[in-house]
Formats: structure tokens, C-alpha cells, sequence
């Protein structure tokens, strides 16, 4: 009898939403638990087996000290280390505390700030251990994830596209919005993997699945600034979902009132 490869996920801080977008797989979902034995998966079963683990899929970011010990954990007991979502590969919404003060956030939120341990930064995931695979998004592109998890099955390299969405538009036959509206998008810099849902009803491009392999921030944000965007508008545009990436954060640093 083959033993069939064991699929473990795990979750830091995040919001689940990425771990969802795999249960939403439905009819592939059976297929993959077809081909792999989910050893841990909290999210959909109870059961949970000993490692070693062939892959682990890892959402969420590194926020605590507990965090940071038991992704070393993780990464000792996993063959393959894929980081799944925003949080994962680049901090998440919650690296917005990266700018600031975190110990201002905790004393003004909590009644009794002493009793919250957390650490300065949020960081993605690769700050702190060995990542084989980055699978970007928030929430991920859950066909992407069957692409991943079947190419590392395979042992090749996973198939995910690292152009911009301002492609994805061109393929779908959208009107560009920065260009035909002056509306911000941050598209041209924003990797693929949405199938242009903002743009294609109007809307620009928040950027959620972080900088594209090519990038020219710095040419965008001269655009958006000739028309009419803000110092502060262009600065908050670069922090969102992906704000600790290196390339939106090196932006919106530049622009940092």
C-alpha cells in the first residue's frame, strides 16, 4: 500500500479567510484529500496527526513571541514550508503597527495593556524561518492553491503568474480606470491573481496580492500625484493589505507626511 503524502495547515495571526478559501475548493477539495492524508487542518477536522509533515501550508503572520517559537517548530517538522495569504507572506493588515508605536496602540485599546504580549512588528513568515513557496493574496486565489499544492506534489515548481493586474485587465477586456477615469489604482504594481475584480466594476486596484516581480512604484505614485492624489492619499494607498511588503512600504514611506 502507498502511503499517500501528509498536508499539514497552520494558522498564526490572521483573520482565517485563507484557510476558508481552501475548504471553499468544494469539489477539489475532495480530490486533493483524494491525493494527500490531511494530518493537521484544524479549520476542517479535529483529528490532527504526528508529524513529520511532507508540506505545510502556513497562514497568518508572526505577532508574538509564542508565534515566533512555534513557527521554528513548524519549519523543523515540515519537508515543504509554503506560506499561504497577505499575512503570511508580507504582515498582513496588522503590520500597520509597523509605523507607529505599538505600545501607544495597546495602552489606548486595553483597559490593562500589561497583560498583552506581543511583539513590536508584524513580520511575514520568512523573517523568521525558511519559506520553499510564497502564495500571495488576501485572501488567496484558491485554484492557485490546487496549482501549488499539485506542482509540489509533482516536484516542480508551482505555475503562479507574477505579472500585473493591469494584464489580467487587458485579457478581460476591462477600460482602465487610472487611465480613462484618473481613478488610483494600484494595479500596475499589483500582482495577478484576483482576475481584476476591482477594476472590472470601476473601482481601482487595492493592491491585495502585493507587489508584482516588476514593479515601478515610484512612476505610479508620479502619476497618481499629477492627478490630484495627496501626499498622504498616495502614502495610505501603499498601506493596506500588503503595507510591509518591501516595495509598498518603501513607497509609502516616501510619501510619509
Amino acid at each position: 500500500m502507498t502511503m499517500r503524502p501528509t498536508l499539514a495547515v497552520w494558522k498564526f495571526a490572521s483573520c482565517d479567510g485563507c484557510q476558508l478559501g481552501i475548504l471553499d475548493l468544494e469539489d477539489e477539495l475532495l480530490s486533493l484529500v483524494g491525493a494527500v492524508q490531511i494530518a493537521s487542518f484544524t479549520e476542517m477536522t479535529s483529528a490532527v496527526i504526528d508529524g513529520p509533515y511532507d508540506v505545510s501550508l502556513v497562514e497568518g503572520s508572526i505577532t508574538t513571541p509564542d508565534d515566533a517559537d512555534r513557527i521554528l517548530a513548524v519549519r523543523e517538522a515540515s519537508g515543504l514550508l509554503v506560506t499561504i495569504g497577505a499575512c503570511a507572506t508580507a504582515g498582513g493588515i496588522q503590520a500597520l503597527r509597523n509605523y507607529a508605536d505599538v505600545g501607544e496602540y495597546t495602552s489606548t485599546v486595553y483597559a490593562h495593556p500589561e497583560y498583552i504580549t506581543t511583539l513590536a512588528e508584524s513580520s511575514p513568515i520568512s523573517s523568521y524561518v525558511k519559506v520553499d513557496f510564497e502564495l500571495r493574496g488576501c485572501p488567496i486565489n484558491r485554484y492557485q492553491i490546487v496549482e501549488v499544492v499539485t506542482a509540489l506534489l509533482a516536484g516542480r515548481r508551482p505555475v503562479i503568474p507574477g505579472y500585473s493586474v493591469c494584464e489580467e485587465c487587458k485579457m478581460a477586456g476591462n477600460l482602465c480606470v487610472l487611465v480613462a477615469h484618473g481613478t488610483a489604482c494600484l494595479g500596475p504594481v499589483t500582482r495577478a491573481g484576483c482576475g481584476a475584480l476591482c477594476p472590472a466594476v470601476n473601482r481601482g486596484c487595492y493592491g491585495c496580492f502585493g507587489p508584482a516581480d516588476t514593479t515601478n512604484t515610484a512612476s505610479l505614485a508620479r502619476r497618481l500625484t499629477e492627478l490630484g492624489t495627496s501626499e498622504r492619499g498616495i502614502s495610505r494607498l501603499f498601506r493596506t493589505f500588503n503595507s510591509a511588503a518591501t516595495e509598498f512600504s518603501k513607497e509609502s514611506l516616501e510619501h510619509d507626511a
